[in-house]
């Protein structure tokens, strides 16, 4: 990250001088990165491969002896009630934390109150389906909020030129803290699986392992990182709350003024519609499937993280050099080929080679937008922006699995036909994406750089 410092002293300080008074150290990116590293076991254990398959086979599995695909539609739906909050209020706490200069603080609450949601879940047994569902909306909820507001602090800490750079060390560094919170789990399952212990007994400890690793490498993220936003006054009258609203209409009404940022935001609803259902059903997939065990299935994961790891470094460089929208477009491509894969596997070896085709472009896709977002902001509407990203991927994280979750239930539990729909929302977003005129969003961001 060392080449980082060289990005801080040009013309973006004119841009955006609040951010570029006193450039990000090292230990500062370092410690805004390590958010990704810690959170992302939530999603690596929680939403893709240990807890999704649990709650389908175990937590309410007497419901799909009833009714196939009952169990996966409503892990859907908890997902995607969970992400309709975050849709709503994601941009009124953005825009609540760019007024009073707190999205450290709110970050911090995001924090505590996901990693209590997963250890909650720990103390939930087989065909308690309600309680577990309040908690996954909880955490989920929480791990939601947090990823929009972390990403809020990018435009403040990283030049417009490097962004892609930074965000794509923080999604590599992310998937790093997945294979570490996969592995501690892992170690864990094989002890207790060669003990004599079943999934009721490792899958509550694999949560706690899981809570216990967010919370403590967490810790890097609240010790260092800066929050350089200054506090904008009050107006008589007028609650923050309201103050937010008003925000996020005026940002709205900007839209004819920042075309290619609304249209990005759309096509990555459509793409990250794709990505959700990956993230949220590929355990589940590979378990009734192709049946995959609970070793088996994280293994593939770990590895799969890493894959994401090497796609999210190499298409932070790669977006860098050849532009975000050309780099997008060849990610997305690869997301088209992996899951052709996967509809057409028959093997076991087929579905690891679209898990790993998976892995690099979900890397270079979740690096890569997050970066273009940043890139195509005004500066002063930094969590607000972000706000609205978090509410595309929210709406996206409805969209796609709940579509997959009511094909699955009205099919009778047909996962490949299910799929179909996941293929179908990468095609619509690659060709929406080809309409992005990069170098004009930009410009449209730097004149509205105050307003």
């Amino acid at each position: 990250m060392e080449r980082q410092r060289d990005f801080m002293t040009d013309s973006t300080e004119q841009a955006r001088p609040e951010a570029f008074t006193h450039p990000a150290s090292n230990r500062e990116l370092a410690a805004w990165a390590f958010y990704d590293f810690a959170n992302s076991g939530y999603t690596t254990v929680v939403m893709t491969t240990v807890y999704s398959a649990y709650f389908v086979g175990v937590i309410a599995a007497g419901l799909d002896e009833q009714s196939p695909g009952t169990a996966t539609l409503l892990w859907t739906l908890a997902i995607g009630a969970a992400n309709l909050f975050v849709l709503l209020a994601g941009p009124v706490v953005g825009a609540m934390a760019d007024h009073r200069a707190r999205k450290k603080r709110y970050l911090l609450v995001s924090s505590v109150l996901c990693v209590a949601g997963t250890v909650g879940l720990a103390w939930v047994g087989p065909n308690e389906v309600a309680a577990a569902m309040v908690l996954l909306v909880v955490a989920t909820i929480a791990f939601a909020m947090g990823e929009n507001l972390i990403a809020a602090f990018l435009p403040e800490i990283a030049h417009r030129d490097g962004m892609g750079r930074v965000s794509g060390y923080g999604w590599s560094l992310g998937y790093f803290g997945g294979l570490l919170t996969l592995g501690a789990c892992l170690m864990y399952i094989n002890w207790a699986g060669d003990n004599g212990f079943g999934a009721t007994d490792y899958v509550p400890v694999a949560l706690l392992i899981t809570a216990v690793i967010f919370a403590v490498t967490a810790c890097p993220t609240f010790l260092w990182l800066r929050e350089r936003a200054q506090p904008r006054p009050a107006i008589d009258g007028v609650s923050y709350l309201k103050a937010g609203f008003s925000q996020v209409q005026k940002t709205l009404r900007h839209a004819a003024h920042m075309p290619d940022l609304f249209r990005f935001l759309q096509c990555l609803t459509l793409f990250q519609a794709g990505v959700a259902t990956v993230v949220v059903v590929a355990a589940i997939y590979a378990q009734e499937e192709m049946g995959f065990d609970t070793q088996q299935l994280i293994t593939l994961i770990m590895v799969v993280n890493l894959t994401a790891a090497i796609g999210a470094f190499a298409f932070g460089h790669a977006q860098d050099y050849f532009g975000s929208v050309r780099s997008l477009a060849v990610a997305l491509l690869v997301w088209v080929a992996a899951i052709v894969v996967t509809l057409l596997a028959d093997e076991p070896s087929d579905l690891w080679l679209a898990g790993n085709l998976m892995g690099l472009a979900m890397g270079a896709t979740q690096a890569g937008g997050r970066a273009l977002i940043a890139q195509l902001t005004p500066a002063s509407r930094n969590a607000e922006i972000f706000g609205l990203w978090g509410l595309a991927n929210r709406a996206a994280a409805i969209l796609g699995p709940v579509s997959y979750g009511v094909i699955s239930e009205v099919t009778d539990g047909n996962y490949p036909v299910a799929m179909l729909s996941t293929l179908t929302f990468f095609v619509l977003g690659l060709l929406l994406l080809f309409t992005v005129d990069e170098q004009r969003g930009k410009a449209a961001a730097a004149a509205l750089g105050g307003a």
